[in-house]
Formats: C-alpha cells, sequence, structure tokens
C-alpha cells in the first residue's frame, strides 16, 4: 500500500466512523440499537450500491470474534455487581438450559415449516438463540427497568454465547453427528474451565492493580482493559469459552475498587463503541442484498417461532424456581434482543462449508434486521403496558473533572415524577442516609443549592452525592417516601422493590 492509498483508507475509515457517531444520536431517540444503522452502512458501502468488493467470510469471522470480545469486556467493566448480583443464578440457567430450549424449538420449527436439513435448521436455532451484548446494553440501560430484570437481561447477554458458540462449533461438523454425551462434556468443559480462568485472571488483577504506581493515570485503562483480553485468549487457548472468561474477569475488576474507576469506565466504552461499529459495518459488507430476497420469508417465520414459542418457553421454563411474575416474564420473553452475534455465528458454518450455509447467513442477516425493527422501539411502551417500569428511578451520572475515585463517591439524579410522595417533602424530611446529601435541585430550567427547608416538586431534577456503599440505601430511601411520604417506614414502606 502507498502512502496516498494509506491516506484514502483513513479519510474513508475516518468519515465511516464519524458518520456512524452522528447517526448513534438518531437512533437512540428512536429507541433502536445503533446496530441497524451501521449494518445499513454496510450494506450502503457494498458492491450492490458503492461497490466495495468484501465475500471474506474468514476474515468477517475473525475480526468478529475479536470485536465480541471487546464488547463483552466493555460490558463487564460498566456493569454493577449490585445489579446483577440477584440475578446470576437465573441469568446462568438462561444462558445455558434456555439457550439450549431455543435453540432445540426454533430449529424444530425451521425444519417442519420451511424444510431445513436438521444439521441446518440446528445452525439456524443456535446462531439465533443468543441475546446479543451490544444491543442489550445499548437499549436497556436507558430504560428504567427494574433492576432484577434489567440486571437479568445484562447477565444473561454476558453468559449465552459461551454455550452458543460451542453449539453452533459442533452443529456445523461435517459430516454431521451428535453425540448427546459428548455435546454434554464439551459444553461443560467450555464454560467451567472459561468461568475459572476468568475468575483468577480478574482477582489476580483486581490484587495487583491498586499496587501498581504506574507513571501516568491514562495506562490503568490500558492495563484494565488488557487483562481481559488476556483472559479471552487464555480461556481459547485452553479450548474453554473466551467469552465468558473475557466477560467475569471484567466484571470482577470492575467491582473490587480499581483506581481511576471513571477513566477505566469512558475508556471502555469508547473501545465498546469502536467495536461495535467496525462488527456492524463489516457484516453489512460481507452480505450481498440482491441475494436477500429469498430469505425474507424463511426469516420471518423462524423468527416469529423464535420470538413467540421458543424464547417464551425458556423463560417459562428457566425462571419456573425463581417465582418472576407473569408480565416481567413476559417482558423478559419480548427483550430476548439479537444484534451481532448471531450474525458472525452464521460465519463459522460459511468457512466450515456446511452446505446451505450461505442461505443460512442471509436468513440470519434479515431475521437480525426485521426483529431489531420491530422489538427494539417497543420495549418501552411495553414496559409501561406491562407495569414493570419503575415511576422513580436514578441514573448515575459520570463526572471526570472529580476526584471521585479516591472519594469512593457517585453522582446519581433523578427526576421526581407524577403523583409521587416527593411533591411537597422538604429536604430536611427526606433523611437521607449519611453521608448522601442533595446538592443541587434543577426546577423549570434554573439551578439552585436546597437548604434543609426546600420543598421539592414534581418535575424537579436532583443531583444526589452518595458513596458506592451507600448508594443502594439512598435509592431505597428515595422509593420508599416516593411511595408513602415521609412516614414511610411507619407504613412498612422501605423502598424495597423497583
Amino acid at each position: 500500500m502507498s502512502l496516498q492509498e494509506l491516506y484514502l483508507a483513513l479519510l474513508a475509515g475516518g468519515a465511516v466512523l464519524l458518520v456512524s457517531v452522528v447517526a448513534t444520536l438518531a437512533a437512540s431517540r428512536v429507541g433502536l440499537p445503533s446496530l441497524l444503522l451501521f449494518l445499513g452502512l454496510g450494506v450502503l458501502l457494498g458492491e450492490d450500491v458503492l461497490g466495495v468488493d468484501f465475500n471474506d467470510a474468514q476474515l468477517a469471522q475473525d475480526l468478529g470474534t475479536a470485536a465480541l470480545a471487546v464488547i463483552l469486556i466493555e460490558g463487564g467493566l460498566t456493569t454493577r455487581w449490585e445489579d446483577v448480583r440477584s440475578a446470576l443464578t437465573p441469568a446462568a440457567l438462561l444462558g445455558t438450559v434456555g439457550v439450549g430450549v431455543s435453540t432445540l424449538v426454533t430449529a424444530a420449527g425451521a425444519h417442519l415449516l420451511f424444510g431445513f436439513t436438521w444439521q441446518v435448521a440446528l445452525l439456524l436455532g443456535a446462531t439465533v438463540s443468543s441475546t446479543d451484548a451490544a444491543a442489550v446494553f445499548s437499549i436497556l440501560r436507558v430504560l428504567p427497568l427494574p433492576k432484577r430484570v434489567a440486571g437479568l437481561l445484562e447477565a444473561e447477554s454476558g453468559v449465552n454465547d459461551a454455550p452458543t458458540v460451542v453449539l453452533v462449533l459442533i452443529f456445523s461438523v461435517t459430516p454431521f453427528h451428535v453425540s448427546g454425551w459428548s455435546l454434554a462434556g464439551h459444553l461443560s468443559y467450555e464454560l467451567v474451565a472459561g468461568a475459572a480462568i476468568g475468575l483468577v485472571l480478574g482477582r489476580l488483577g483486581a490484587l495487583a492493580l491498586p499496587r501498581l504506581a504506574l507513571p501516568a493515570s491514562g495506562l490503568y485503562p490500558l492495563v484494565t482493559f488488557g487483562l481481559g483480553i488476556v483472559a479471552f485468549a487464555a480461556a481459547g487457548s485452553a479450548q474453554a469459552s473466551g467469552f465468558l472468561a473475557a466477560y467475569l474477569a471484567a466484571l470482577v475488576l470492575a467491582n473490587s475498587g480499581l483506581p481511576h474507576r471513571a477513566a477505566t469506565r469512558s475508556f471502555a466504552e469508547g473501545l465498546g463503541w469502536l467495536a461495535q461499529i467496525g462488527l456492524f459495518v463489516l457484516l453489512g459488507l460481507l452480505v450481498t442484498p440482491h441475494k436477500l430476497g429469498s430469505a425474507v420469508l424463511p426469516a420471518l417465520g423462524v423468527g416469529l417461532v423464535l420470538l413467540l414459542a421458543a424464547r417464551p418457553l425458556a423463560v417459562a421454563l428457566c425462571l419456573l424456581p425463581f417465582r418472576f411474575p407473569v408480565r416481567e416474564q413476559v417482558f423478559l420473553s419480548w427483550a430476548g434482543l439479537r444484534g451481532a452475534v448471531p450474525i458472525v455465528l452464521a460465519t463459522f458454518a460459511v468457512v466450515r462449508g456446511v452446505p446451505d450455509s450461505d442461505h443460512l447467513l442471509n436468513v440470519v442477516f434479515v431475521l437480525v434486521v426485521i426483529f431489531t425493527l420491530v422489538q427494539g422501539p417497543s420495549l418501552y411502551p411495553l414496559a409501561r403496558w406491562l407495569q414493570i417500569s419503575p415511576r422513580e428511578s436514578t441514573r448515575e451520572l459520570m463526572v471526570e473533572a472529580a476526584p471521585l475515585d479516591v472519594l469512593d463517591a457517585e453522582l446519581i439524579t433523578m427526576t421526581i415524577p407524577p403523583a409521587s410522595r416527593l411533591h411537597s417533602t422538604s429536604i430536611l424530611e427526606l433523611q437521607l442516609p449519611a453521608p448522601s446529601v442533595v446538592t443541587l435541585v434543577i426546577r423549570d430550567g434554573k439551578t439552585f443549592v436546597p437548604s434543609r427547608d426546600t420543598q421539592l416538586r414534581t418535575g424537579d431534577e436532583l443531583l444526589i452525592v452518595t458513596t458506592r456503599t451507600g448508594r443502594n440505601r439512598t435509592e431505597r430511601r428515595l422509593r420508599a417516601v416516593s411511595r408513602a411520604g415521609p412516614l414511610a417506614h411507619w407504613f412498612n414502606e422501605y423502598g424495597d422493590q423497583a
């Protein structure tokens, strides 16, 4: 490559990156995962439109696998342990047993309705059985959901990639033969070994990083992210699940009091976005639009089987011991978002020369696009209709200028909703647990520092400084007062349920 060609390549890459970043704003306003815009940009650049010819499935698989590792590390580094702790067991069941149930039901539908061979049907069922971490993180983290529901979906998206990859690799073997014992043994080893490697490396990193005196603060995010990559590669080298190892290592690191935690989280989010943009544009380039027409009907049929039968059955069976309300199960069934993961997994079959794998890739691509368009924008209205969206919710603020890591402090903000008993409550009557304090109130576009006697009003936005250990108690107190007023404890209201 000449220097001039390098300039042109960098110009094109930079332009695609800038367009993609701007496009995320439009996607967020309508509740769509930005992946659709990135996929569309890849298709626009492809051979049917602007003429970029790309059909290297092996390269797409390799780059896609690396990008998924980066996305999962970012997901682990930006996940709060308090949010997923209570959901880990049901998430583990949904990410393993649920994947198996979803695979079998979807495969049966594909075989009976559209005549796919059992190998291709099982491959199709396996590829679309995994929820996508990028799609889940980009949409659900901006929706006001109960912590148990949001935590379950986040943890599931971090866990279910591992068994899905195992199933896809096994079903891609030609000649096709599946042994139940071999499948169970292979899956168990990958999950157990991957989890062990991730937890051990994450714990070692958590012990070592606070003791390192690095010459620049910007090196701490690099080291932290590098540990996630090491976990992914080490597990993969041991024939274990690199995806699970990377997610768990990052989750342990993020929740162990790391130095420069805010900077590390911002760095991880930036790399995660870069990986998403590159991955989705690449996958959009890989497909050929004029060949997608024959995939529309199978994609619709298989997608409906997945959405209306396979996913609800998997959710109902896996959550049976945990007494999730029916309305939460309905939401969890609908919120099983698909994204880049199924498309990347479909390239495995293409690389291994599975018969009819090109058609499989097209079906998966169309299914992801159509059902993301259906599910993404409908999640918030569905949550409101099912009455699982909490009326009062707080969200974390990332402030880089304040030494929050040193102070072990966090900034959160909440808006007082209509009909809340917080209306007419004074700052003194809030009785937030020490050392939490309301530092600013935004009312009618004006900001002021409240006094002890300041009475709150509907629509006020509160800026609250708290600590990591005191955040949960602060949020519970705010919920309790919002529901039952300042004397909430007299009415046995402690704000425990979001």
